[in-house]
């Protein structure tokens, strides 16, 4: 299969998609019909129940795809299509901003070559498929996670719950506080369990952006660390009146006898904007306070974690040390922190 691209480094979070002679054979403003190729259904459904998202950058009118889309079944499939006229890069860019994922997760499948290389040349870290090549995308590794969690099962439908609060948010009209609290957001924190390993160690994969070291584990790994006296891995998970983000944070945190360490913590990058990225860090800040221990925390700077170093920022760490790329943060107790009224914070 030809692919043009760099070697993969992360596993593909979306496939973006153009229509005619892609999805479709014909082109849909010139034949007087298009004939859905009769691969792409199992294929998206598949790809769909691994976890992938799907989306579209097509060059043609938004109504009339849409309701073609509509027709053929698989309208529910895409999220954020982009059907318009401007160029495919920045469709792609446009979809990866909404969905919030990075570029370098994304594939684009298309079936002319001039289309693929401006791309190519726009978004240097994309994975790009010829249209000719659809029906082998579905063996390579870039499209096959180790393992399928729930999370990854129900993403999709996590997504379209997630419009269903941004729709919501439009609409209200108030400070930001007042409609998260609408929201009615229950944050669970617990100790990690042998059936949470395999959402922990995709995580730990998955998660760039508000992720303290970047560093990924395996299950055994994790598991070690789970039943270790010395440390604490915690799972985190949200919900709310719209339905439940799944399992969206993850800790790791060494005990010392007089200091703890925490060596990972990431935050799903979907809950950005609900205002919960600090209390997962709060709650570790006030348990070490109440422990009476030192606390420190491992972090790793790089090209898109800049967010969660101000999170730790915000929640009053300080760099006290560097080690080559690793920085060494601590925390003096001076400015604790409440949970913030919106959240219902729940313990098990």
């Amino acid at each position: 299969m030809n692919t043009e691209s760099k070697p993969k480094k992360t596993h593909i979070k979306c496939v973006v998609w153009d229509l005619d002679e892609t999805i479709w054979t014909g082109v849909l403003l010139e034949d007087k019909q298009v004939i859905l190729k009769n691969e792409l259904p199992k294929i998206i459904q598949t790809l769909d129940q691994r976890g992938i998202l799907h989306s579209i950058a097509s060059k043609n009118e938004y109504d009339v795809a849409m309701n073609k889309l509509r027709e053929l079944g698989i309208e529910q499939y895409f999220l954020h299509p982009q059907i318009n006229w401007n160029s495919k890069s920045t469709s792609i860019l446009q979809i990866a901003k909404l969905l919030n994922i990075g570029t370098d997760s994304i594939a684009f499948i298309d079936d002319q070559p001039y289309e693929l290389e401006e791309v190519k040349t726009s978004i240097p870290d994309i994975t790009l498929v010829r249209a000719t090549d659809i029906q082998q995308i579905v063996d390579l590794p870039e499209f096959n996670p180790s393992d399928i969690t729930d999370e990854a099962k129900n993403r999709r439908i996590m997504y379209l719950s997630d419009l269903e609060r941004n729709e919501s948010e439009a609409e209200f009209s108030g400070p930001k506080e007042d409609f998260l609290a609408t929201l009615e957001m229950k944050f669970t924190i617990s100790k990690a369990r042998q059936e949470d390993l395999r959402r922990a160690e995709e995580l730990t994969v998955r998660t760039h952006q508000l992720n303290s070291t970047g560093y990924t584990y395996s299950r055994e790994e994790l598991d070690k660390y789970r039943q270790s006296d010395d440390h604490s891995l915690l799972i985190a998970k949200l919900e709310d009146k719209f339905g439940s983000y799944g399992h969206i944070g993850l800790s790791l945190i060494e005990h010392g006898k007089d200091v703890w360490n925490l060596k990972l913590l990431l935050m799903s990058c979907r809950v950005m904007s609900r205002g919960v990225g600090s209390i997962f860090l709060t709650h570790i800040i006030n348990q070490a306070h109440e422990q009476n221990v030192h606390l420190t925390a491992e972090f790793v700077p790089t090209e898109r974690n800049r967010i969660m170093r101000i999170t730790f920022m915000v929640t009053g760490f300080k760099e006290c040390m560097q080690k080559e790329n690793l920085l060494i943060f601590e925390h003096d107790f001076k400015n604790l922190q409440a949970i913030p009224p919106y959240i219902d914070l729940e313990l098990e």
